[in-house]
């Protein structure tokens, strides 16, 4: 199902204010907020006041801002680029707004949303980088600590290492469009100029560029097999989320969910392989020898898998294509979906004096005449968990129950683990086969079996029984008319 996200209603623009004038009509506290908001930029401060505050007056002193000092009339607007309405007063506030727009300047008019046209975010400013969070006027509180936090994470050197970026951007477009330029400006920020400039050395800053411009050295590919984690976008681990925001190209099972996808960089290359069950678009070779040619041209690809690569993600064998070629590659470990789901059931996998080891397995391997070893395991009271299981839950059971496992093992069941419209359900071993039944769970199932399953919360879960006896008797009934 595609992602769809929700519409802005106000869409954000950075607006170009180098000496032209703002004019912000008010004389108080609001009228200061707006004016030390934008006295951080290069624009020509017009504050129309007949009566300013002590604080107001002072910030005007000490910034040059124009005042005019003087009752509130429409031609004071005129020239302006932006209007602030900031009086306080609901009635002038609402007849300066109308006046601007008279004069077709947008206007913003303090704490009355309805009367705006634009909305003032709250700003990370690290010139001439600017962060804008805007909340459409609906929680400025939350902007700020939205701004808060961002401020936190970014260095003080950011805007020193924009200004340097700027210098060379000129002599940058003369690369060759595609990979090349864009791999120079990724070591560009990501290396040597932007570790200089850190460390406040900015004439070695710009040796270290000069000598990325010039480096004549191969591109090289390099492959990122990534876990996207269970489906939900928030479980997705910060270095995966960095890697796609890198990746020249995505190559995506179709378990990921377009949401997880869609935080990759938008102009990144997508390309679905499938492997779903009943829905395999490309073979597991193919996919092999698509990473192996895409690493050969030079492209930084990220290998987006569900879950875990190394659990049930043949990650093996691509590994070994790209070995076997000399292609760079990584591993970046996801949340696999048995951890999700005994999250979501608030289930302890191992449990002190009832459980001390785990096993992961799809069940497909009961199919043969001897019982795998990770059965015996189960029966000595290691928690099972058991992927993609829906299909072979019958045979899961009866092969465990056969082997001297008790029927009445805790089973707990979650479909579409992570995510919102996940279900949760519980039971025994002997309940489980009532889920080959169920055409209702078309998304990814996941079952946990063993003792520690009778900690889990089943506050929030149905029982498998009760649909094994509806089937029961539905079947009677059906048996009954006939």
């Amino acid at each position: 199902m595609p992602h769809t996200a929700p519409k802005l209603n106000a869409f954000p623009v950075f607006v170009r204010v180098e000496g032209e004038a703002v004019a912000i009509v008010g004389g108080g506290e609001e009228a200061l907020a707006k004016a030390r908001l934008i006295g951080q930029s290069s624009a020509v401060l017009r504050i129309i006041a007949q009566n300013a505050e002590p604080e107001l007056l002072a910030f005007i002193a000490q910034t040059g801002a124009n005042h005019v000092a003087a009752a509130y009339d429409a031609a004071q607007l005129e020239g302006a680029v932006l209007v602030f309405a900031a009086s306080g007063e609901e009635a002038l506030d609402r007849r300066v707004a109308e006046d601007a727009r008279t004069l077709g300047i947008p206007v913003n008019a303090v704490d009355r949303p309805e009367l705006c046209d634009f909305f003032t975010p709250a700003l990370v400013n690290r010139a001439p980088v600017a962060i804008a969070i805007g909340t459409e006027g609906a929680g400025p509180v939350l902007a700020q600590i939205l701004r808060s936090r961002i401020d936190r994470m970014l260095s003080p050197s950011l805007g020193g290492l924009a200004a340097l970026a700027a210098s060379f951007r000129a002599a940058a477009e003369r690369l060759p469009k595609g990979n090349i330029r864009r791999r120079f400006w990724s070591d560009f920020f990501g290396g040597a100029p932007a570790r200089a400039v850190e460390a406040g050395e900015l004439s070695r800053a710009h040796e270290a560029a000069t000598d990325l411009l010039l480096s004549n050295a191969p591109v090289s590919g390099h492959i990122a097999l990534v876990g996207a984690g269970p489906g939900a976008e928030d479980l997705l681990t910060l270095r995966a989320h960095r890697l796609l925001m890198e990746a020249d190209v995505i190559v995506h099972d179709a378990l990921v969910p377009e949401a997880v996808v869609a935080m990759g960089r938008r102009d990144a290359e997508r390309l679905p392989v499938g492997k779903r069950k009943g829905c395999h678009t490309k073979s597991q070779a193919e996919i092999n020898a698509l990473l192996v040619e895409l690493g050969r041209q030079g492209k930084r690809v990220v290998r987006l898998k569900s879950g875990d690569p190394l659990v049930f993600g043949r990650a093996g064998e691509e590994m070994a294509a790209l070995r076997d070629a000399d292609i760079a590659y990584e591993v970046v470990p996801g949340v696999t979906a048995a951890f999700a789901a005994a999250a979501d059931f608030e289930l302890p996998l191992t449990l002190r004096g009832v459980s001390s080891s785990m096993v992961f397995t799809t069940g497909h391997d009961l199919k043969g005449n001897s019982l795998p070893d990770w059965a015996k395991l189960a029966i000595s009271g290691a928690t099972v968990a058991v992927y993609m299981g829906r299909s072979v839950a019958a045979e899961v059971a009866g092969r465990l129950i056969e082997a001297g496992l008790s029927p009445d093992t805790a089973v707990a069941v979650v479909e579409n683990a992570s995510l919102a419209n996940r279900r949760r359900f519980h039971g025994t071993l002997a309940d489980l086969p009532s889920l080959e039944a169920r055409a209702d769970l078309s998304g990814p199932v996941m079952t946990i079996i063993g003792d520690a399953v009778a900690g889990a919360n089943f506050e929030r879960s149905e029982p498998l029984a009760a649909h094994m006896h509806e089937g029961v008797a539905k079947a009677t009934s059906e048996k009954v008319q006939s």
